[in-house]
């Protein structure tokens, strides 16, 4: 198997396909459990216990219930114990999608999104630094360990997939530009197989900015879309896919999951933080992923939205729908699956693709969750309790801080090309 090939480009892009997945949110461990909640319309908030919220204006999140101890299997607890509290959660995710692959590591680009990173390390140095000075040695090894690159080099060593290692980092896009990139290199032929996901875990200076900007829902329960919607939830955990060719997928007898059909990305610089208000990027990354695809509005059988909570970002997505969806808006089914678990910020692209492709394979519509009058924006079919439905090509929108706007559009492998 090659990876980063010097070999000339294939004379057509080459068809690519998801061949496992892996998924930890505060829903639940796996694909199953996922499936079983989403599928339920459940939501996954809980008081936060990993830091002192005594002092915010919000109190919950969606936090994952991770055990201090190493899962049995696959890794030491020397490890483990070396791992900081993001990475455990993207090496729990990325582990599920290797095996579910048929994999067990191998030479393979790994291609990770995050926003916060090991932020949890850099706040222990923080306090250790204020409470014994002294003690440099140790500080050292702290800021050693903070650094993303040497995570995710851990958790690729406890995985056993030694090909080149890229962190995509653009706010709340990393997760889906991740999966983007992923999808470029097999596309292209630079590689046959590629393991890409995201992760982002709960921390203290996070939750405090988000808190501190008012961005957070004061009764700590998002409700995306609804007119009177007052914020987001934040949550934590981690997807991961393995993107492959479909010719390597196939010649190994591997399950395919989905074919991923495209993939748009831009840049909005309208304000650090507010998307522009008729989601003039939003609109371009739509079209590019559908362009791409070789499909057009009415092909898309679900909308899983960036959708977060807050007044102005729905607004601007809900416009932006409206304007690639045109006069077909009405029929358009979207829903906001942060409403069950939270802003997983630079791990949701990659854990809302995972959501996608589960209820892809068990033909389903998850939810928007909580709302009690929708907004004005919301002229399509607004998903507010879970639906069976025949999916067959889903669409995925992500949208960042700073502008980073990123679309990936999924289909029933073979449909289209």
């Amino acid at each position: 198997m090659a990876y980063f090939s010097d070999a000339p480009p294939p004379s057509r892009p080459r068809s690519v396909v998801v061949s496992g997945l892996g998924i930890l949110s505060p829903m639940g461990y796996g694909a199953e459990e996922n499936t079983i909640g989403f599928r339920a319309g459940r939501m996954a908030f809980s008081p936060v216990t990993i830091f002192d919220v005594s002092r915010q204006r919000v109190a919950t999140a969606g936090q994952v219930d991770l055990p201090d101890a190493a899962p049995d299997g696959g890794i030491s607890g020397k490890a483990w114990s070396r791992m900081d509290r993001g990475t455990r959660l993207a090496w729990i995710a990325a582990r599920e999608a290797l095996a579910d692959a048929g994999l067990s590591g191998g030479e393979m680009p790994l291609v990770v999104g995050t926003s916060a990173a090991a932020m949890p390390v850099g706040e222990e140095y923080f306090k250790q630094a204020l409470a014994s000075p002294v003690r440099r040695a140790a500080q050292l090894r702290r800021v050693e360990l903070y650094q993303a690159q040497r995570q995710m080099t851990d958790m690729a060593r406890q995985l056993g997939v030694t090909g080149p290692l890229r962190i995509v980092s653009n706010a709340c896009a990393s997760g889906a530009n991740a999966i983007g990139q992923a999808f470029h290199l097999v596309r292209s032929g630079r590689a046959d197989r590629v393991l890409a996901g995201g992760y982002d875990a709960l921390c203290q200076l996070v939750f405090s900015g988000f808190d501190a900007l008012q961005a957070l829902s004061p009764s700590g329960i998002p409700r995306p879309f609804d007119a009177a919607r007052d914020g987001l939830a934040l949550g934590e955990g981690a997807g991961f896919v393995v993107v492959e060719s479909a010719g390597s997928a196939k010649a190994r007898g591997a399950r395919v999951i989905a074919e991923i059909l495209g993939y748009g990305a831009a840049t909005d610089v309208h304000h650090l933080t507010q998307p522009h208000p008729m989601g003039d990027t939003a609109l371009v990354t739509m079209q590019a992923a559908c362009s791409m695809a070789g499909i057009s509005p009415g092909q898309i059988d679900y909308i899983n939205s960036h959708g977060t909570g807050t007044p102005l970002n729905d607004i601007a997505e809900g416009n932006a729908i409206q304007r690639w969806a045109g006069d077909l808006v009405e029929k358009i089914r979207v829903s906001s699956t942060k409403s069950a678990i939270g802003h997983l910020l630079g791990g949701a692209g990659a854990v809302e693709s995972v959501i996608c492709l589960l209820a892809m394979e068990g033909q389903f519509l998850p939810a928007s969750l909580n709302v009690r009058e929708a907004d004005a924006v919301c002229t399509f079919d607004l998903v507010k309790t879970p639906r069976e439905a025949t999916l067959r090509r889903v669409l995925t929108n992500s949208f960042g801080f700073g502008g980073a706007n990123a679309t990936l559009v999924f289909g029933k492998e073979g449909e289209i090309s």
